[in-house]
């Protein structure tokens, strides 16, 4: 089983270091290495989210919520805490499975 977290933001990478996340940081996620029973950490477009569940991972969505004056800009990690940054695990799958990943 691998872990992989998603990010090109110094912030996030910080937040996750801070919170003793281990897994392998990537900045672009290749899915053909995706295994069943991997953890896939970040925020991914949807169509990415359900190709990570597709091939029987889970995949863990990193949300919070930034006031509008905020977005567009690399954000702290104590910007993230602020914003209430968390990992929140999602099923993501299309719906009609003949047009998903």
């Amino acid at each position: 089983m691998a872990a992989y977290f998603v990010s090109r933001h110094a912030g996030a990478l910080e937040w996750a270091a801070r919170r003793g996340i281990s897994a392998e940081r990537v900045e672009h996620l290749d899915v053909g290495r995706i295994a069943p029973g991997d953890i896939v950490m970040g925020t991914l477009p949807v169509h990415l989210a359900a190709a990570v569940h597709a091939r029987g991972a889970r995949y863990l969505h990193l949300e919070m919520t930034v006031p509008a004056s905020e977005r567009g800009i690399g954000l702290s990690a104590d910007d993230m805490d602020r914003c209430g940054a968390r990992l929140t695990e999602y099923r993501v799958i299309p719906a009609d499975p003949a047009d998903g990943a």
